[in-house]
């Protein structure tokens, strides 16, 4: 399951802030030939690098008998994300929803097929899905549900309720049902993603298509993607970001500053409802690398940063305005939590595992990387020896740009973040603390998994790429004599980084189809809205079936238990609200998950028969049902001894009906009551 709630990745934040054309010759920096206005010079100098550095935009090399100190670089002409789309852009486009296409594969070849990584959080975000599409059809309350955990319920905005997604693709829920509409969304979220990632680097920063391309590739499909592309549809769910960035950047010109503030905020407020960990990392990103660029830029712009603040106030109070009450909702409403427990926040990514190659990536294999991560949907940090090599490479060859090396700068603070806080090398703790010891006990950090800040990584290398591909390609247009050997080298070295983490297939198994009892709608003779269906075992990270079941239903059917991130309830220590991964223990819940769990079955006492009934009645039950699983028979076995009779073999289920000892004030459960 997701450990953040709510979701846009700090990572991609710290892409292109702009940067200014500069042509190095005879170690002068040439200004570009014509007067520009503050759009022009903005564009200028988000297709090259700043200040005393080899340009990126295209050269114009100097005829002969001209002085080399008379050479200037042309700035590129402006082009909108959305114009002059030619038949590589859209060659570009195809290739990001095929590899989408080919990494979901199996999801849409089999449909009776579940992720094999995290079945548990697919079943949640299809619960999610069908939850935004009874916001639009029956105008329910979108910041919280009882439709799961009831009495309780789940805070929608601490648990990525994703309304930015579920909203829009509520036909596809409807008509299709929220299995497909998870598909979509994995697929759609991939596709779209390396398109915005493109248009935003082939039109603002880069001039060549293919430097465009091959960024926004890795950008998209880098290790760390594919792996949460395992669960995490929401984490993946990228394509505001680069826009983000884009758009924070045009903050920097004059006479703009409500137009440009406005456009950023509606970016923002929509990220925070698919996504505020990326929302958050993104920002912590953009604003290093602004801040950085700006004391770089603070005497040649002087202006600069007045107009930026500017437009930042205004992006700032809509944004804030706008999500007051929804961010109100999930850090004080009901079933609200502070911060992840001890146990998550020490989630830190091995050092070994910044050269090894993930499972889900060509070169990977199904062992060691499994023994360098928590799970295999946490691999973050897995880039193998060639692209680091190629990393510190490409830093090297354009370190005289304040940009990039603000940029490598940022990569390796984020890796260190990310290594949590005791860092480990290939599965030993080496007793050296991370910084992030003394970060994730803060508000707010309290709530991020250190691990993650390693996708931060993934956008800071795609932009990289695009620069160096980039200049390559200048390299090769402007010095003939030198192109054979440019090319090869150029496209030797990326090919052996980038090659091996080519994306494979998504895994899947086949799941458990939603029982008869559910798909003909036989509960419905049995559970009215005032009721709910408790299932054995209760729905946790290991048994995430009976969401699904609800969401088949569009949450008419209310269940009991619930797996979502929820607030600790801990007798001994009431203060204690950190976050959980299910409802509080309670006897029956428990007593179930034990036998499940393979555990002796305790001997069945008066006590316990009382407990099972308060249990059954504070979640209002009207049927407790048991599907043919693993230890079936010992938890039917326990649950009739519990109740005092055997259930009934209704459409696929065995069902106990519990109504008349739920609804009967003066019912009980006793050894005598069992005859």
């Amino acid at each position: 399951m997701e450990l953040f709630p709510a979701s846009v990745r700090l990572a991609n934040a710290m892409t292109i802030t702009g940067i200014e054309s500069a042509d190095q010759s005879a170690g002068e920096n040439v200004l570009p030939s014509r007067p520009e206005t503050a759009a022009d010079d903005l564009d200028a100098e988000l297709r090259a690098l700043e200040g005393d550095v080899t340009t990126l935009a295209p050269i114009r090399t100097a005829p002969a008998g001209e002085k080399a100190d008379e050479q200037a670089t042309e700035p590129a002409p402006r082009r909108p994300l959305w114009r002059l789309v030619t038949w590589r852009d859209v060659l570009a486009i195809v290739s990001f929803l095929a590899v989408a296409l080919f990494v979901t594969a199996p999801l849409w070849l089999n449909l009776d097929h579940e992720l094999r990584d995290d079945p548990q959080d697919q079943a949640f975000f299809e619960w999610m899905l069908a939850h935004g599409a009874r916001v639009l059809t029956d105008g329910v309350y979108p910041f919280f549900s009882d439709r799961m955990n009831y009495p309780d319920g789940v805070n929608m905005m601490a648990n990525t309720s994703v309304l930015a997604v579920s909203l829009p693709l509520t036909p596809v829920t409807l008509v299709f049902g929220p299995h497909v509409a998870f598909n979509v969304f994995l697929t759609g979220a991939l596709a779209l993603t390396g398109t915005s990632w493109y248009l935003v680097l082939s039109r603002r920063l880069v001039t060549s298509r293919l430097a465009a391309w091959v960024g926004a590739l890795f950008c998209t499909f880098a290790p760390s993607m594919v792996s949460h592309a395992a669960g995490h549809p929401n984490i993946v769910s990228q394509f505001l970001v680069p826009l983000i960035i884009w758009r924070t950047l045009e903050l920097r010109v004059p006479g703009r500053a409500v137009r440009n503030g406005l456009l950023l905020a509606g970016l923002l407020i929509w990220q925070a409802f698919i996504n505020l960990e990326i929302l958050f990392m993104t920002a912590v990103g953009l604003g290093l690398f602004c801040a950085v660029l700006g004391l770089v830029r603070r005497k040649r712009h002087r202006g600069e940063v007045l107009a930026f603040l500017r437009g930042l106030s205004v992006a700032a109070a809509v944004t804030l305005a706008a999500l007051a009450y929804p961010l109100s909702v999930q850090f004080f409403g009901p079933q609200s939590y502070q911060g992840l427990s001890v146990y998550v926040r020490s989630f830190g990514a091995d050092l070994g595992s910044f050269t090894a190659y993930s499972t889900h990536s060509v070169a990977g294999n199904t062992d060691v990387p499994l023994k360098l991560a928590q799970n295999p949907s946490e691999q973050n940090a897995f880039f193998g020896w060639g692209l680091v090599i190629l990393f510190f490479g490409l830093i090297l060859w354009l370190r005289r740009s304040a940009a990039v090396l603000t940029l490598g700068v940022l990569a390796i603070l984020f890796g260190a973040m990310s290594l949590g806080p005791r860092i480990y090398l290939n599965g030993k703790d080496t007793g050296v603390p991370g910084i992030w010891s003394f970060l994730h006990h803060l508000p707010v950090l309290n709530s991020a998994v250190p691990t993650r800040w390693a996708m931060a990584i993934a956008p800071v290398v795609g932009i990289l790429l695009a620069l160096g591909c980039q200049r390559a390609a200048d390299l090769v247009r402007t010095q003939p004599h030198t192109r054979g050997p440019i090319r090869v080298a150029m496209i030797t070295a990326v090919a052996m980084a980038l090659v091996p983490l080519v994306p494979v297939q998504l895994d899947t198994v086949r799941m458990d189809p939603v029982p008869q009892f559910v798909t003909s709608g036989e509960w419905r003779q049995f559970v009215d809205d005032e009721h709910t269906v408790v299932t054995l075992p209760l729905p946790d990270s290991s048994y995430p079936d009976p969401l699904r079941w609800s969401a088949y239903t569009g949450q008419d059917m209310r269940i009991a238990g619930a797996y979502a991130l929820l607030p600790t309830q801990n007798p001994q220590d009431p203060a204690d609200r950190t976050a959980a991964f299910q409802p509080p223990w309670r006897p029956t819940s428990g007593l179930i998950s034990s036998v499940r769990q393979g555990n002796p079955t305790p001997e069945v006492t008066d006590a316990r028969r009382e407990m099972t009934l308060a249990d059954l009645r504070y979640w209002k039950a009207a049927v407790v049902v048991l599907t043919p699983q693993t230890r079936d028979i010992e938890m039917l076995r326990t649950m009739s001894d519990l109740l005092g009779f055997r259930p009934t073999w209704t459409d696929g289920v065995w069902m106990w009906d519990v109504r008349h000892l739920v609804d009967d004030p003066d019912a009980v459960l006793t050894a005598e009551a069992k005859s």
